[in-house]
């Protein structure tokens, strides 16, 4: 039987194997930590057998390796055969010497000189990023054209406390927000490397660069309405404000009632409650309520869509704040206004610790659709006249 020759190794194969490496960053990793030793590949040769079976591409193979350039690729030979067909010499090996051979043989020499050319500059002026760059030279190679500025960003954010700063405030020729968005990745991994421990909020992802690397991010606000006069003191003379929260955290309002609302006409319709002041909860956004710690003193409702979603905030809100009551939140609203029923696109279903007894099985009775499949009451559809009666009564 014919053995195929597509079995013995070609100076195809060789080439594909080393390419691999490079592509890896394996050779230049070595040459760079001057680790670099002789690549060495074993060769599948034809056997005497096979010789004998199929001479003539046997000799076809054996021009192939004797066509590559000896000046690159040091061929060790074997001798094979005999009896059958005469005693021939195989190469079964393949060997190259250099670092230099490597880059000629895979036409890299210019990236191999200019990654080298980056890590001796920045071995000058970022030494600590060297170690990494050795590591992962083939991302150095695909921000060849931005590295200067890269370790660029990365000194002048070392020289710099970013704890009164904004990303935007960085100043490096050539360098904008969009620059710092477009290569975030790679500077994460530089900044980790160069950057005191205590600087870096580890807990932060890199996505989140501004929060990772301290510097000061974009104020949370939170939209607040009097619902009835005297107007709290520190609105001013505003029955409604929108305001930073982190100073809103050291401005407690003389108010009785805080009341959590999360539709927005809902917010703006509200009838006057003495005493009370609207937040527009804007759904997941009632987090952002956690630094008003002098709301553990205040009476804190919240008033969301009776569905699955809406007991999620609910529930959420409570870990913060646990003396939180809920309004029209309930099973005989729900069953008052069947008319006005409507569906949640993607309910969920996770467990809600924090709920009463009845906003648990109210919420049990939703995930499992006992009145209508994804059920869902926006609270804007509730009749006003019942949200006047509950909420000045």
């Amino acid at each position: 039987m014919t053995v195929p020759a597509s079995r013995w190794s070609t100076p195809t194969d060789l080439l594909a194997k080393v390419r691999r490496r490079w592509n890896s960053g394996e050779l230049l990793t070595a040459y760079a930590r001057q680790r670099w030793e002789p690549i060495v590949v074993p060769l599948r040769a034809p056997t005497a057998v096979e010789l004998a079976e199929d001479f003539g591409a046997a000799q076809d193979w054996l021009a192939a390796w004797q066509a590559v350039d000896p000046t690159l690729v040091r061929l060790e030979w074997k001798r094979v055969g005999g009896r059958l067909v005469g005693s021939n010499e195989v190469p079964h090996r393949a060997v190259i010497d250099s670092a230099d051979r490597v880059w000629a043989l895979l036409r890299v020499k210019r990236q191999a000189e200019t990654f080298l050319r980056l890590v001796e500059a920045t071995r000058q002026t970022a030494p600590a990023l060297v170690e990494w760059m050795t590591a992962e030279p083939m991302k150095v190679l695909d921000n060849e054209q931005s590295w200067a500025r890269l370790v660029d960003v990365v000194r002048w954010i070392d020289r710099h406390p970013t704890a009164e700063l904004y990303v935007r405030q960085i100043d490096v020729p050539g360098v904008d927000t969009k620059f710092i968005e477009q290569h975030r990745g790679v500077l994460a991994q530089l900044l980790d490397r160069q950057l005191a421990p205590e600087r870096i909020d580890a807990a932060k992802p890199p996505a989140r660069f501004a929060e990772r690397y301290r510097f000061r991010t974009k104020p949370t606000y939170v939209r607040l309405r009097a619902l009835a006069r005297p107007i709290p003191a520190a609105l001013g003379p505003f029955s409604e404000v929108t305001v930073r929260v982190d100073e809103l955290a050291g401005t407690p309002l003389d108010v009785v009632r805080v009341l959590v609302v999360e539709n927005e006409t809902t917010y703006l319709a509200l009838p006057p409650v003495p005493g009370t002041v609207a937040v527009f909860g804007g759904g997941y956004a009632v987090r952002a309520l956690a630094p008003l710690t002098w709301l553990h003193d205040r009476e804190l409702s919240y008033w969301g869509d009776i569905d699955t979603h809406g007991f999620a905030i609910l529930d959420r809100l409570r870990q913060v704040f646990p003396h939180t009551t809920s309004v029209l939140m309930d099973a005989a609203t729900l069953l008052g206004h069947r008319e006005h029923w409507g569906q949640e696109a993607a309910p969920v279903t996770s467990e809600l610790a924090h709920l009463t007894p009845a906003e648990s099985q109210l919420y049990r009775d939703l995930v499992a659709n006992r009145y209508a499949s994804a059920l869902r009451l926006e609270q804007e559809r509730i009749r006003f006249s019942v949200v006047e009666r509950v909420l000045t009564d």
